[in-house]
């Protein structure tokens, strides 16, 4: 037997160390608030894959992250959600794309992979199915957000795609103090080493319609096994093609690596600097969460009384 842990995340980026105090704490807050939701599961013995799903929904619901009801917006103004969900265990998972009025993606992907035989459900087809197994849905204006509005103004004017916590050009006036929240994830691991890991976001500030990032992509911002979990945020192209998350079990699996090592090796070599962070836990309840960027919001418990809330280095 070994110890339960969790670990999640708020997105990875370049997070202004000046934020202002109305942008941090309500943030801190809510990691603070899904981290105890996750602990409080775990003690309860909640399955990790339940507990993942739990807390990432928490983060969706939560309109100062970029998932569900925060989701930033594309070039023609709309959201286009992506999650994915993975069992260690059995390497079951689901994940989906292009959703535009599902509450909570982590769950429509989690259906995906218990209630049909494929992994992968995008944009109209995977919207017909959350309507067709009764899943929450609501009209695409509940997830517009006057500073995601904002935001996209700011990236239209100059032509560019926003990146998690891109900060604001000195030209444009500072309306939100931060352009973008980026990914939500989980990661859990309880006594008996069962893992599992879910991840959600609404992509980039002006990103193409129909683009897809790493969220959903199993192996590149999602991945579980038997011997670790891993969530990822940053830079979605990167992201997939350094095949983060799948890195890590492999080092860890072919190299002998531990969490710590293999997480580091790949955040620190597999990524250019500036674009990646990750939340992991192993099944012997090790706990890692490295970034190369300025900061990532994030936080871990594990069942010896360790706990972190964080957002940028040694803090």
């Amino acid at each position: 037997m070994v110890g339960w842990a969790i670990a999640l995340h708020g997105g990875a980026g370049d997070i202004p160390i000046d934020l202002p105090d109305e942008r941090r704490i309500p943030r801190e807050t809510a990691l603070r608030h899904c981290l105890d939701l996750g602990v409080s599961a775990l003690k309860s013995g909640e399955p990790p894959l339940d507990v993942a799903e739990l807390v990432v929904r928490e983060l969706e619901n939560h309109p100062d992250f970029n998932a569900g009801k925060g989701s930033v917006l594309t070039t023609q103004g709309t959201v286009e959600m992506e999650a994915s969900i993975m069992d260690g265990k059995t390497k079951r998972c689901g994940a989906v794309s292009g959703l535009t009025t599902v509450v909570n993606p982590v769950s429509l992907a989690r259906l995906v992979m218990e209630k049909t035989p494929h992994i992968y459900l995008a944009f109209d087809a995977a919207e017909a199915f959350a309507r067709a197994h009764g899943v929450e849905t609501l009209e695409s204006s509940h997830f517009i957000t006057p500073e995601n509005i904002a935001r996209l103004k700011q990236a239209k004017e100059f032509n560019r795609v926003q990146l998690d916590y891109t900060v604001p050009t000195p030209k444009v006036p500072d309306n939100c103090g931060d352009s973008q929240i980026g990914t939500v994830g989980c990661v859990a691991v309880d006594g008996a080493g069962n893992l599992a890991s879910a991840t959600s976001t609404g992509g980039y500030v002006n990103k193409m319609v129909g683009r897809i990032g790493d969220t959903p992509v199993i192996g590149a911002g999602t991945y579980a096994n038997h011997l670790c979990a891993i969530s990822a945020t940053g830079k979605g192209e990167e992201i997939i093609r350094g095949t983060v998350s799948r890195d890590v079990a492999a080092l860890m699996e072919y190299k002998g690596l531990s969490l710590t090592e293999a997480a580091a090796y790949v955040v620190g070599q597999s990524v250019p600097r500036g674009s990646c962070g990750l939340v992991a836990v192993s099944a012997n309840g090790e706990v890692t969460m490295p970034f190369n960027t300025t900061g990532m919001f994030r936080a871990c418990a594990t069942e010896d009384g360790y706990s972190e809330i964080a957002i940028w280095p040694n803090n």
